[in-house]
């Protein structure tokens, strides 16, 4: 009786580990598509319900974030067939904001700027806004992944230089008509990253003060324009 019992247990086993393999190769993960119940249309961000921020690592111990409070962001919306939409955006360097609060003016004396956003904004070793005002982008494609979120490739335009920069993007909801604009609506949560060198920002990079990977953040609300 042992050895049939045997017998029988290892026919279940081999038969159960050959199974599995098949089974698991077998199972399909199913696309979520994206339903947007926002109508085709000019959207633009509603800058009460919207933030725009970027981060850098500071001294290798944190993420430093800081935003801009003067910009557009502006969506060519096809609801239909979203890779047809387009998206821009024009930021206005001199309205970045660091809510820093320590004393600017008795910890850089000789830096010839009232506070750490003029310097920040003005500095030819930063935005170096006097020459260039505008921080720019514009979408060259808009592909959805599987998951149901969006794939943003565009030019990113600073300090003079353009070069291509992808951004992930996912809305985090969408409703025929605002309750309140009575327009059509959604939310956009947007993040990408790429290396300012590459624009030819790269101070403080070599001590390590300041990483050269900057992250840009946007949560916000789109809204339909007439």
């Amino acid at each position: 009786m042992r050895p049939r019992l045997i017998a029988v247990f290892i026919t279940v086993l081999f038969a159960t580990i050959g199974c599995q393999p098949e089974n698991e190769s077998q199972s399909v993960v199913a696309p979520t598509p994206l339903e947007l119940k926002a109508p085709s249309g000019q959207y633009r961000h509603d800058p009460t319900h919207a933030s725009l921020q970027f981060g850098v690592v500071h001294l290798g111990l944190s993420n430093y974030v800081v935003g801009f409070t003067n910009y557009s962001i502006d969506l060519a919306l096809d609801s239909a067939n979203l890779s047809a939409s387009t998206v821009s955006v024009t930021i206005d360097p001199r309205s970045i904001r660091t809510d820093y609060s320590g004393d600017y003016l008795a910890t850089h004396a000789d830096s010839g700027f009232a506070n750490w956003e003029q310097q920040l904004a003005m500095s030819d070793k930063f935005f170096n806004a006097a020459v260039h005002p505008e921080i720019g982008f514009q979408s060259n494609s808009i592909v959805e992944q599987p998951s149901g979120d969006l794939e943003i490739v565009g030019d990113l335009t600073l300090l003079g230089q353009t070069h291509p920069v992808t951004l992930q993007a996912s809305v985090v909801g969408s409703i025929e008509e605002h309750p309140f604009a009575k327009t059509g609506a959604l939310g956009l949560s947007i993040s990408g990253s790429f290396m300012r060198s590459a624009f030819g920002m790269d101070y403080l990079i070599g001590p390590g003060f300041v990483g050269d990977q900057v992250t840009l953040m946007f949560e916000g609300e789109m809204l339909q324009t007439p």
